[in-house]
């Protein structure tokens, strides 16, 4: 057997007993993990479009209003393509209901208002004035996020029936939002005496609505602190037993 032929089948079954498989193994195991990064990459990417367009779009949704806005002007704004926007959000209504979304609860959990620990915990909280303080703060710090937008969506609702199914079903969510505080003091027996807890859901839901906020934060510059003690205050002194 020539010598050659020797080191040949010697190196095979290196590679079949030894490190090449190894080798093989590692680069096999590492398939999944490039596959991960790559998909981890691509997705950060696509969220930081989607809040650089979320951004871009909720100052000119302010600025100019909804009818007035474009999507070219939105895809100016946030530095992408119009093609990029449109294969993120393929219409101006979809845009506008991303952005209202995530303004609304903060991020891009698929998690409603309703369904917010916190919000859950202040509808079980047993002390009425804590019941109201911690309802009042989400619905200040949510104002703070949305309210401008809300009203956006109002004010379209005139000449657009997407937007106004649209703010007719986010009256209909805050309407039941203040009537889960109101049920909890129901519960508690917190309520004043002519009170049941519709009728007192919808005092707060007067008090507590996106117009009133507009009203004292932005027409009439109240500090954001000033607002949400007078909330609480008048929540407090329309509902509760004295």
């Amino acid at each position: 057997m020539p010598a050659s032929s020797g080191i040949g089948n010697h190196l095979l079954e290196f590679h079949r007993s030894g490190t090449a498989v190894d080798i093989d193994r590692m680069l096999l195991m590492s398939q999944p993990v490039k596959r991960t990064y790559r998909a981890d990459k691509r997705a950060q990417t696509a969220e930081a479009t989607r809040a650089a367009i979320r951004a871009a779009a909720g100052e000119l949704f302010i600025e100019s209003g909804y009818a007035a806005t474009t999507m070219r002007e939105v895809a100016r704004r946030a530095g992408v393509g119009e093609r990029t926007l449109y294969d993120t959000f393929p219409n101006k209504l979809e845009l506008f209901r991303h952005t209202i979304g995530v303004a609304t609860v903060g991020d891009e959990e698929p998690v409603a208002v309703l369904d917010r620990p916190e919000v859950l915990a202040a509808f079980d909280e047993v002390d009425p004035l804590t019941a109201v303080t911690r309802v009042v703060e989400y619905t200040a710090g949510l104002f703070e996020r949305a309210g401008d937008l809300i009203m956006v969506g109002i004010e379209a609702g005139a000449a657009d029936a997407g937007m106004k199914a649209g703010s007719e079903a986010g009256a209909e969510h805050t309407y039941q939002f203040w009537l889960g505080l109101t049920r909890n003091l129901f519960r508690v027996d917190a309520l004043r005496p002519e009170l049941d807890a519709e009728s007192a859901a919808d005092i707060a839901f007067a008090l507590g609505s996106p117009h009133v906020f507009r009203l004292l934060r932005r027409q009439r510059g109240w500090a954001a602190t000033r607002y949400r003690e007078w909330l609480t205050g008048a929540v407090t002194a329309q509902l509760l037993r004295e």
